[in-house]
């Protein structure tokens, strides 16, 4: 028997153990039991991380990523992995989908597909309907808010998105959170703001000491940025899953919506006081960071976690850039010990 076929007979003899044994909603659902089956669509930054938490608390994780290479690297970490092209879907993974209870969506819209998953909404409704998924939630964006000129917007402030991305990620809300109402699960939206965290923060950005792209000389230039360490996007991932939320959408944001350059401003000092002088800082890049140019807003906003803290109870553990950065470059060995300068 073929290793698909035999991965295929495991996940249909442990259907049909989870459908006899349905599972509840609570604080204790996130403890190690073998029934409880978390499949990831889009194993990035966010999806591995939650997958690793997860792993080590005793749950079987499965999940999607678009990279062959990245593929074998996540399976010999013990997870099951499977390849999803959004442009080509198999659809076969429906009936892998099918036995797991809980569903995180991680993929991205694309531009002129939308949501890939829905290029066959029928079949995706069809493949889920009598499973034994329980809980749902999609990761959105704080960008579908689009521009209220620098002030605070919740949860209830009218989405308004400016640009195409952010228009079909609302789409995409939409869809999603119609879907879990079809099947009558618990289905939610994470509005998350700019994620960080070991490995891609400003400190590993400014380590790398590459030039800065056009989409980066345009973020330096705006006044708000919200943004939430992936530690704390888990927390409140779990939290979620503490009480009945459906159909409720959360901004997932820390406390502090600092601009760009404020943020690369300390991790600069933070990387000078760790490693002195190995850091070669050009002209550009000094002018980049410190330059906002008046009157241009982008789409300029203050994102409020009010909601994730008052009804998914979560307390960050990074609750601005300042705690995040130094708990990331604590954990940073030398970078620059074998370069050569």
């Amino acid at each position: 028997m073929s290793s698909s076929c035999m991965r295929m007979s495991y996940e249909a003899s442990w259907c049909g153990m989870a459908a006899a044994k349905p599972l509840g909603l609570g604080t204790d659902s996130w403890e190690p039991k073998s029934r409880n089956r978390m499949f990831i669509l889009g194993m990035g930054f966010v999806g591995h991380f939650f997958a690793q938490q997860l792993k080590s608390q005793g749950w079987d994780v499965s999940g999607t990523c678009t990279s062959i290479l990245k593929k074998k690297q996540l399976e010999d970490r013990g997870f099951d992995i499977y390849h999803f092209d959004a442009n080509q879907p198999e659809w076969s993974i429906l009936d892998v989908l099918n036995c797991h209870t809980h569903l995180l969506v991680s993929i991205p819209p694309f531009v002129g597909i939308g949501d890939p998953m829905f290029q066959h909404e029928e079949l995706l409704k069809n493949g889920l309907v009598d499973g034994n998924l329980r809980w749902l939630c999609y990761l959105s964006s704080t960008s579908v808010y689009g521009n209220s000129g620098g002030k605070w917007v919740d949860e209830e402030f009218p989405a308004s998105p400016t640009s195409e991305l952010a228009k079909l990620r609302l789409a995409a809300e939409k869809r999603w959170l119609d879907l879990g109402h079809t099947l009558g699960i618990e289905a939610l939206v994470f509005r998350l703001g700019g994620i960080y965290g070991l490995g891609r923060s400003a400190v590993d950005t400014i380590i790398k000491q590459e030039a800065l792209s056009e989409g980066q000389r345009r973020r330096t230039q705006k006044l708000y940025t919200s943004r939430v360490h992936v530690e704390d996007v888990c927390q409140a991932l779990k939290a979620s899953n503490s009480a009945s939320f459906p159909g409720k959408v959360f901004n997932i944001v820390d406390d502090d919506p600092a601009p760009r350059e404020e943020v690369f401003a300390y991790a600069r000092n933070l990387i000078e006081k760790k490693w002195p002088g190995q850091i070669k800082w050009s002209a550009e890049k000094e002018d980049a960071l410190v330059t906002v140019k008046k009157g241009c807003l982008f789409a300029e906003k203050r994102v409020s976690n009010a909601r994730m803290k008052n009804e998914l109870g979560v307390r960050l553990i990074h609750p601005n850039y300042r705690l995040g950065l130094q708990s990331i470059i604590d954990q940073m060995e030398n970078p620059f010990q074998n370069s050569f300068r």
